[in-house]
């Protein structure tokens, strides 16, 4: 049994209870995952059966069906010098159903056939069976962005820059030799030039794997919905949709260094997993994608036994908190109790707590999450949305349908749920 293990192996696009697992690590041990970039990469890389290319998921010992997770992330350390980005369409004939899942060649109809890369754009991927260009995506307005040396600022470049670049794509996305994909650099886009941004490193995927066999960019609400009886070997029923996925990516910008994700386990031994890490993202995703990295990242694992879960748990930094749902402290709670003492009201001592919610839409998404937290914490929803209309907020994650729903929970709750004391901890709560 190892407290420690460096994970540098990759699946090809699925997860789920029959991919193979590394491990097992132990119970309180920690992991660290050199992840790949998402998104762009293995969307353009016609051999490759999921929108990620996430890490091999790792067994924890002890982690056991109905309990949690708790994944602790440590750090978040950006490898690449550059990345690229922007607004996809698919290549009418290069899919059937889904582009991300079912490729093929548009003109041998060749199912995810092997290619040949020939020079640089977004002709350059080939079918190596009848040389006809094989991505089902195009890129219809996107950009190239580099990063200065301590990964703390972004400035797109020019056209010129941009295919420079593209010959040396995976020197500059610090590609893992182990993978499969084709590095989006090699596009050269530049439709944005001089624009600068924040490198605020976040994690995409982050979890455990779905109890069933299905596309890690899909292990979702929003994505897994189009699985749903879909016309290729990865479909699913509805059942399968609303028992069985984790919800494992997320493209949430606060699951940052810091941050505690507490995930269901819904196989045995939990499959922790980690990829599709971005430099930076503001709320909703508005443009489908955003800069994916190649990342280092460090996580504490800690199963909380008997914790049965629906969806992820977010405890986020403090400062990613909406203002309401911020934890109190110690001169405001004694302001509180001043206040409480006056009207002879005991005051309820509470925490911030995150739930995920998923959905093909974001209407959806709110429902579930508020469903998902009236039977966690047994509350009504009625009661949940009282509670986050004035403690909270409902946040976008990433559109179409993952949102965040902060409320103040009462901590006699989460002492019934064992997590009272990561909850506190976390937060150097005041009681």
């Amino acid at each position: 049994m190892s407290s420690e293990l460096y994970v540098d192996d990759y699946t090809n696009g699925i997860i789920g209870p029959h991919v193979k697992m590394l491990g097992p690590i132990a119970d309180g041990g920690r992991i660290t995952f050199l992840t790949a970039p998402g998104c762009w990469g293995p969307m353009i890389t016609p051999t490759l059966r999921g929108g990620h290319e996430v890490c091999t998921p790792v067994i924890v010992e002890n982690a056991d069906i109905g309990d949690a997770v708790a994944i602790h992330i440590e750090k978040i350390e950006v490898k690449s010098k550059a990345a690229s980005s922007g607004i996809d369409e698919s290549v009418e004939g290069a899919f059937i159903g889904d582009p991300y899942v079912a490729k093929r060649c548009p003109e041998c109809r060749e199912p995810w056939p092997e290619f040949k890369v020939e020079g640089i754009g977004q002709e350059a991927i080939k079918c190596k069976i009848c040389g006809v260009s094989a991505s089902p995506f195009k890129m219809v307005h996107g950009y190239t962005m580099v990063f200065d040396e301590n990964k703390k600022y972004g400035l797109t470049v020019d056209e010129k820059l941009a295919r420079e670049i593209a010959k040396k794509a995976h020197e500059y996305s610090a590609l893992p030799e182990k993978l499969m994909q084709v590095p989006i650099l090699v596009f050269g886009k530049a439709d944005i030039v001089g624009l600068a941004s924040r490198v605020r490193p976040f994690m995409g995927q982050l979890g455990t794997v779905p109890a069933v066999d299905i596309p890690d960019s899909h292990n979702a609400g929003d994505f897994g919905y189009f699985l749903i009886n879909a016309p290729h070997p990865y479909r699913i029923t509805q059942e399968q949709y609303e028992r069985d996925l984790t919800d494992g990516h997320l493209d949430v910008n606060s699951v940052r260094a810091g941050t505690i994700v507490i995930a269901p386990v819904k196989v045995k031994g939990a499959g922790v997993y980690a990829g599709d890490a971005h430099a930076m993202q503001g709320d909703g995703e508005v443009a489908g994608h955003t800069t994916d990295i190649t990342a280092e990242v460090g996580v504490k694992v800690e199963v909380i036994k008997g914790l049965s879960l629906e969806g992820p748990i977010l405890l986020p930094l403090e400062e990613d908190l909406p203002p309401l749902a911020k934890p109190w402290r110690k001169d405001e709670w004694d302001q509180i109790a001043n206040l409480a003492k006056k009207y002879g009201i005991e005051p309820e001592p509470v925490a911030p707590v995150q739930i995920i919610g998923s959905g093909p839409t974001i209407n959806d998404a709110a429902a579930n999450g508020f469903q998902r937290a009236a039977k966690l914490f047994n509350m009504s929803v009625e009661e949940v949305r009282n509670r986050v209309t004035v403690t909270g907020a409902v946040e976008i994650g990433r559109l179409p349908g993952i949102v965040q729903v902060s409320m103040q929970v009462p901590i006699s709750v989460l002492e019934e749920l064992g997590i009272a004391d990561i909850v506190v901890k976390h937060y150097k709560l005041p009681y």
